[in-house]
């Protein structure tokens, strides 16, 4: 048994605060219990009351007659710490502490849940909480919650599991859900999570039978690794888990030091992770429950490409722009297959989408012969049909229930979609063929969608590869341009044969040394974007040119920067051609370190075209993560440009991830640029930044 089942699926449950006045919390919480199918033995627990909603009353859990499995605590704030030590008193493990007043309300609420969450951890006791909405189990009847959608609307029992923290978010989905006629197995609401949270929430659901499909949303996370897991633990278990984050915040003002910390965000950091983990971001409940909906009811398409049948060429074409627009593929039938179809229906118009026209009157069954066709002609992964209003006119449903029964038995693997308007029995019955039904074409299309990438996103998860610990390099020291390049040509990332030089006169020996033209950079622990200030000359030709441009650097660095402490200038080889990418570490709060890659340069925070992956890398996760961003078509040859090799992009990027996984102390590294070449690559600018 999950050490969360009884939080969900309790055979007996104290109500601690118990109201005979439903209008209280504690009085509508009792009420749902008793009146919305709860099988289970309840206990109201109210210090003064024999009798309360006509239940036997006791003044404290310790003077049950039994351990209830659960306890709901719906008490003043004031008063949750010594019912806690009561039920730990009585042995009872599992508490959903509903009371508001905590870490929400400001210092003396956080100091107050501190130690709540320290007495349950003392006495092995698992709590939701506080501040929490409770849990739901509606195939037993199970309404833990003073939630007033229950006045109104009854989630009735269903396959998809709901985790949140936000209470107001949980129960407005419980309503979509209803709404949308679709059931619910359990729910959970986790509010402050002084100990259970939604990564816990997540790993329960993905071992629970009942549940097939989980919905998540989540407003911060302190567990980061435990959040890793539970979505892993849910993509092995072959159950699609529909997540959303609200609430967007830069990491901090330190981390803005380097671009790599000003582009990241919390936000992009919690996306890589959804994705490296299998699961699929929504950004609206709508979208999260259509494509919920229908991957409760269907499989999730074995690939990308669909299918358009439709009654109507203009909403088969916009279908179809939204397929296109979505990523997903529409391909054209085989000739010999078009000619079969329009056997079938000479008006039949279009490759796919097939357009069979209005013109069908009594002929639905021709719909079974060509989606028959079409299966053949195409390894489709998912059928799209527009019926009209087909879905609301009973005397003609039986053929088209035949239709798309059919399809479903022929292919049980693909997913089958009707969008019509349709009255309740018609949904009801082609739902429970495995069919869904959407009355909006586009929404059928991001469902669709979403339930593809789900698939991908499956069969792609992988945790994050062990850390190999190796021995610090010599070099492990915060330090300008210069220390930080030796430290990456230390751990194997590619560096130019660069002088740092004190003087004029340095840098033209230098400048001898490496041979013309030659690049000249200022060199200060306390600039870190040279460009801003026109702290990099290019293409310097000669030794007068150097020695110019010695005193040009050292004067713009004074003058922008008279604060800043110079160690002189970087001379090193001019190098062109090549494409500049930027390579970045940043070490997250939450997630530990997340490696960034993009097309890199000045305009990196212009374009932002970047994209993230947790640290360590395999060359397998390095090359998707080049191939996520858009810039990556650069390397492959971009309008007739030359191959570049991605090979050297993708070994520097496993070198820099390992050594920040294995490192602590790095707060984060960024090579800007990373010039990629026809052979090899090089970092042509660096920063390393130590945790302080």
């Amino acid at each position: 048994m999950h050490p969360l089942e009884k939080m969900f699926r309790p055979g007996s449950v104290a109500v601690i605060g118990a109201s005979n006045d439903p209008d209280k919390l504690g009085g509508r919480t009792l009420l749902h219990l008793r009146e919305l199918g709860y099988r289970g033995r309840i206990y109201p627990i109210n210090v003064t009351a024999k009798q309360v909603q006509g239940l036997p009353a006791w003044p404290s859990v310790r003077d049950l007659p039994e351990v209830p499995d659960c306890a709901l605590m719906l008490l003043p704030a004031s008063l949750v710490e010594p019912a806690l030590e009561d039920c730990a008193a009585k042995g009872i493990l599992h508490v959903q502490v509903l009371s508001s007043g905590f870490a929400e309300e400001g210092a003396e609420g956080a100091a107050m849940q501190d130690r709540v969450a320290a007495l349950a951890r003392k006495h092995g006791m698992r709590i939701t909480g506080p501040n929490a909405l409770g849990s739901i189990s509606p195939p037993d009847g199970f309404f833990g919650t003073f939630s007033s959608l229950l006045a109104t609307a009854q989630p009735g029992p269903g396959v998809i599991g709901i985790a949140t923290q936000s209470g107001a978010y949980g129960s407005h989905i419980y309503a979509a859900a209803h709404l949308r006629g679709i059931g619910i197995s359990r729910a959970i609401a986790t509010g402050n999570e002084a100990d259970i949270d939604v990564a816990a929430a997540i790993d329960y659901l993905a071992e629970d039978a009942g549940t097939r499909v989980i919905c998540a949303s989540l407003e911060g996370c302190k567990d980061g690794a435990a959040l890793r897991r539970a979505l892993l633990k849910a993509a092995a278990a072959r159950k699609p888990v529909i997540i959303m984050k609200v609430g967007t915040t830069e990491v901090g003002a330190a981390a803005a030091a380097t671009h790599t910390g000003s582009l990241a965000g919390e936000d992009r950091i919690f996306s890589a992770v959804f994705r490296e983990c299998g699961a699929y971001r929504t950004q609206s409940i709508e979208e999260m429950i259509d494509i919920a909906h229908l991957c409760a009811i269907a499989p999730l398409p074995p690939n990308d490409a669909v299918g358009v049948l439709t009654v109507s060429g203009g909403i088969g074409v916009l279908m179809a722009d939204a397929c296109i627009e979505a990523g997903l593929s529409v391909p054209p039938m085989a000739d010999d297959v078009l000619a079969r179809i329009r056997a079938i229906q000479p008006m039949a118009g279009g490759r796919n989408p097939i357009d069979t026209t209005a013109q069908l009157n009594g002929r639905m069954h021709v719909f079974e012969a060509i989606s028959q066709e079409m299966l053949c002609g195409a390894e489709l992964g998912s059928f799209l049909f527009y019926l009209a209003h087909l879905g609301r006119n009973i005397p003609r449903f039986p053929p088209l229930e035949q239709t798309l029964a059919a399809l479903r038995q022929a292919a049980p693997d693909r997913v089958v979609v009707a969008v019509m308007t349709s009255v309740e029995e018609v949904r009801t019955k082609l739902e429970a063929l495995g069919v869904a039904v959407f009355e909006d074409p586009t929404r059928a299309v991001k469902a669709v969608t979403g339930a593809a990438r789900l698939r991908a996103l499956q069969d792609a998860a992988l945790a994050v590869p062990e850390v190999v610990v190796a021995a610090a390099p010599r070099r492990l020291a915060a330090g300008n341009e210069a220390a930080a390049k030796a430290l990456l040509a230390e751990i194997g990332v590619p560096v130019l044969p660069e002088h740092v030089c004190a003087s004029a006169e340095d840098a033209m020996r230098a400048a001898d040394a490496v041979g013309y033209p030659v690049v000249m950079k200022i060199l200060s622990d306390d600039i870190a974007h040279k460009t801003e200030i026109g702290g990099v000359l290019l293409d310097l030709a000669d030794a007068d040119a150097v020695r110019q441009g010695f005193a040009t650097l050292m004067h713009r660095a004074r003058t922008a920067r008279p604060d800043a402490r110079l160690d002189g200038v970087l001379v090193a080889p001019m190098v062109r051609g090549g494409v500049e990418t930027i390579i970045g570490v940043q070490r997250d709060p939450i997630f530990g370190p997340m490696v960034m890659f993009g097309l890199g340069g000045v305009s990196v925070e212009l374009f932002r075209d970047v994209a993230f992956a947790s640290a360590p890398l395999t060359q397998a996760r390095a090359a998707a993560l080049v191939d996520s961003v858009q810039g990556a078509r650069l390397l492959a040859g971009w309008r007739g440009g030359p191959v570049l090799d991605k090979a050297a992009l993708v070994a520097a990027l496993c070198a820099v991830a390992a050594f920040a996984a294995a490192q602590p102390e790095v707060e984060s590294i960024e090579i800007n640029p990373f010039l990629v070449q026809q052979q090899g690559g090089v970092a042509l600018d660096a920063l390393v930044a130590l945790r302080g």
